[in-house]
């Protein structure tokens, strides 16, 4: 990036246009965080008239991953930010070896599931994951993820359980999907990630994986107690569940993109969230 000419814009704010590349419940946090901010973005769907309709009719761009003559219509000279999993991997090296070119820097969504780690070790709780824990490269989204990173210098986010409006914990556990364990979860409030994304355009190293979670695990047992303490929410009966889970560390994130978090607790996110459903 060159500095000089972004040295007068807000953190995690660049003068390019943006991409988003999928326009799902992250891509949608995004859109909303570069219109807040003034960067000029667009978003992707393969059907844009159906799927993306809350979105300007001219920042609406068809793309399809399995459909070649999507790409060359993309603006070029963007970043990137790639909301879906990167699979097939052979549609994922012919895109790159043909559209690299056209674009700047390219900001890919993984998940902390990438991990190689056995969620059923007899260490509890269970070590800290860091960026240098080895990854299964059997997962053909990991394969994706990482030719993106080797070949073209994507920064890779290997991102934690994403909450948020419309996606709340609590309703997980109304519904019976969660109840009380001893599992870890690691959790990411979508807005954060939305910033966290733009963060990484402006501040992240090509080639480079960061872990993305609040830096706070916590076990369904604690999650479970807290909600049945604060807003009375009764846990369904579900299936014992034994595994361990996994402790992610954010340590890089804060350390390398002096990331700061706007929703660093979770019973305190979950208040508003709480709040916001009830008006």
């Amino acid at each position: 990036m060159d500095q000089q000419n972004n040295r007068h814009l807000p953190t995690g704010q660049t003068d390019r246009p943006l991409i988003i590349l999928g326009y799902g419940y992250t891509g949608r946090h995004i859109m909303r965080l570069t219109l807040k901010r003034g960067t000029n973005a667009w978003a992707t769907s393969r059907n844009p008239a159906l799927q993306l309709t809350e979105v300007p009719s001219q920042q609406r761009l068809e793309f399809d991953l399995a459909g070649p003559e999507t790409w060359g219509p993309l603006p070029a000279g963007a970043d990137l930010v790639w909301c879906f999993p990167a699979t097939p991997l052979s549609k994922v090296q012919r895109w790159a070896e043909t559209q690299h070119s056209r674009f700047n820097r390219l900001v890919v969504l993984s998940s902390t599931s990438a991990y190689e780690v056995s969620d059923h070790s007899a260490e509890y709780p269970p070590p800290w994951i860091d960026e240098s824990t080895p990854i299964n490269l059997t997962k053909p989204r990991v394969q994706g993820e990482e030719y993106l990173r080797n070949k073209l210098g994507a920064i890779v986010l290997r991102v934690a359980g994403i909450y948020g409006p419309g996606r709340n914990p609590l309703d997980w556990i109304r519904q019976g999907r969660v109840g009380p364990s001893r599992k870890y979860v690691n959790l990411i409030h979508a807005e954060d990630l939305a910033a966290i994304c733009l963060l990484a355009l402006e501040k992240g190293k090509p080639g480079e994986a960061y872990n993305v979670s609040d830096g706070t695990p916590r076990t369904w047992n604690e999650i479970c107690a807290t909600a049945q303490q604060r807003w009375g929410v009764a846990t369904a009966a579900v299936k014992e569940d034994r595994s361990t889970g996994k402790r992610i560390s954010n340590a890089k994130l804060r350390a390398e993109l002096g990331c700061t978090l706007t929703h660093p607790d979770l019973y305190e996110a979950l208040a508003l969230i709480e709040s916001a459903d009830r008006v």
